[in-house]
């Protein structure tokens, strides 16, 4: 049977009058099927067996009355799941040059977790620490916590679900699309970036947050890219798939914007294209069905600045027809299903409201805590210990391990009210302009970080 189309078969001949549906099911939709039975239909839904990743699942769903469901459209993604268990995200960068399909990959992957037997939540396999077999074919493999968990753990494999994301990094940099004739006076307009990127690898995981506001945005985008692939009438239910992200400089924002994409394209296993700034051309690219668009639209308060401020003459002004363009842009372009608007402010209180009105989500990121700013300071000082810039092979303690030892009484008063951006150049100012050593030990480091605060806290209150 096709596994897409599902067909009531003959009446069942009891007084119930029950239907009995068998179908095949590929496991990169399984989850999808099972949840899309049970929640959307309801009706009973259950597995008959299990088989390695790759291979058909035969499933069953019995239902009163007679159902047609077609699930050709949902994401493709390789995975064991069992809902009665948390699911972990496995993410497997393959080489650029390796030729093995991704359906082999995952199996050996996944031979190789269940051989480990316990992991970490948390755990990054590099191309040296992975068997000869993996030789040339695969260059990390990582592990990314659960959901409901926030706190790296210890876990036994046969106690969760794995899903399988494999991709490979685009490696072309970034293209620069200009305005102008084609000579001397081109001004640049707008830049892309195929997904994923090499440039963005890491940069999901160097943001650090006092929230869960990476999984609560990456939770943002499946349901958007579930409620498109399901068809949902967006007359009936409203989402303009347009994510606005706002609070002071240096916080983030931006990073997070390309972060966000950078790991949809990954676990969507999708073809991506990140676009910043303009709309050049962004129709071209959302005629193409296999693609993914995220738009990212910095300080969005240039373009959307409020109208009630500018309307004091009779005609409009051209910050008014701009503010009405993109809104016009906004409402075209929200009617194809694989586009997401992804914007930043630093100043809201400017924007056009009807501009806010569209956006489904508005978060704040706000200025690092104290716990923040140690977890920041942590892996800056990680990062310099690993590469030997400072001579120390001190293993130093999350602040979770802090407050379970009693020994959470580091003073960061100083650091308070700097920005992320800010506090990640304190360790290059301290070494730059405070170490008298070219690899100074970790005690003398701390303290040329505090000096670097000081003086960094006394340069801005001259600005």
């Amino acid at each position: 049977m096709d596994p897409s189309l599902w067909k009531p078969p003959p009446r069942a001949n009891d007084l119930r009058s029950y239907f009995t549906y068998s179908f095949d099911v590929p496991p990169n939709r399984r989850l999808f099927v099972l949840w899309f039975i049970e929640n959307v239909i309801g009706v009973f839904a259950k597995d008959s067996c299990h088989e390695r990743p790759g291979h058909y699942i035969k499933m069953q769903a019995i239902t009163s009355s007679p159902i047609q469901v077609n699930v050709s459209h949902t994401r493709d993604f390789q995975s064991n799941y069992d809902l009665s268990k948390p699911l972990l995200h496995v993410e497997v960068l393959q080489a650029h040059k390796s030729q093995l399909k991704k359906e082999d990959l995952t199996e050996k992957v996944d031979q190789f977790l269940k051989t480990e037997k316990t992991l970490a939540t948390d755990a990054i396999f590099k191309s040296s620490d992975l068997p000869s077999l993996f030789k040339g074919h695969v260059e990390q493999i990582q592990l990314c916590g659960l959901r409901s968990s926030t706190e790296p753990r210890i876990i036994d494999v046969d106690d969760v679900s794995t899903s399988y994301h494999v991709y490979k990094l685009d490696l072309g940099g970034p293209g620069v699309e200009e305005l102008g004739g084609g000579g001397d006076d081109d001004v640049p307009a707008a830049t892309h970036w195929l997904l994923p990127s090499v440039e963005f690898q890491h940069l999901w995981d160097s943001l650090i947050f006092d929230t869960d506001i990476k999984d609560q945005l990456a939770s943002f985008v499946s349901s958007t890219m579930l409620f498109s692939d399901c068809g949902v009438n967006c007359n009936i239910i409203s989402w303009n798939r347009v994510l606005l992200l706002h609070g002071p400089p240096g916080t983030g924002k931006t990073s997070l914007c390309k972060a966000l994409a950078q790991k949809v394209s990954i676990r969507m296993n999708h073809s991506g294209k990140l676009v910043q700034k303009l709309f050049t051309k962004i129709t071209e690219l959302l005629e193409d069905p296999d693609s993914l668009v995220f738009v990212l639209i910095d300080e969005v308060e240039s373009l959307t600045r409020m109208r009630s401020a500018t309307a004091n003459g009779a005609e409009p002004s051209d910050a008014m027809r701009v503010v009405n363009a993109l809104l016009t842009q906004l409402d075209h372009i929200k009617r194809y299903p694989n586009v997401l608007i992804l914007t930043t402010s630093n100043v809201t209180g400017t924007i056009d409201l009807a501009f806010v009105d569209r956006a489904d989500i508005k978060q704040y990121i706000g200025l690092p805590s104290q716990g923040a700013i140690y977890q920041i300071y942590l892996s800056c000082l990680n990062e310099l210990m690993n590469t030997k810039i400072i001579s120390s092979k001190q293993k130093l303690l999350t602040i979770r391990q802090l407050q379970i030892t009693n020994m959470e009484d580091r003073d960061f008063s100083q650091s308070i009210g700097l920005s992320g951006r800010s506090l990640r150049k304190i360790p290059f100012l301290a070494h730059a302009l405070h170490s008298n050593r070219d690899r100074p030990s970790l005690t003398e480091f701390l303290q040329a970080m505090f000096a670097a605060v000081h003086k960094h806290q006394a340069d801005a209150s001259q600005l």
